[in-house]
């Protein structure tokens, strides 16, 4: 693994575990699935989902680093360099 953001990335702990708050705040319940930030915790839906929450808190906020919290699966995504650890 060549990627520093992935091996410095932080521990957050997630802010939800089972919904997209952002999603729900605009109405919808059609998300995939959940991705969490290391930096700060925020929770958004994958690129799979329709609204893209994960990738644009990434966009809005500059944190480079998600990681999945669907049950089983403890990969991380850095968008800086795309890649998965």
């Amino acid at each position: 693994m060549s990627c520093v953001h992935l091996t410095e990335a932080g521990t957050a702990e997630p802010r939800a575990t089972d919904e997209c708050p952002a999603c729900v705040a605009i109405g919808n319940a059609d998300w995939v699935h959940l991705r969490a930030c290391l930096t700060c915790g925020y929770v958004g839906c994958c690129d799979s989902s329709p609204y893209r929450h994960a990738s644009a808190h990434f966009e809005e906020s500059g944190h480079p680093v998600m990681r999945s919290i669907q049950p089983g699966e403890s990969w991380r995504w850095c968008y800086v360099d795309e890649e998965i650890g």
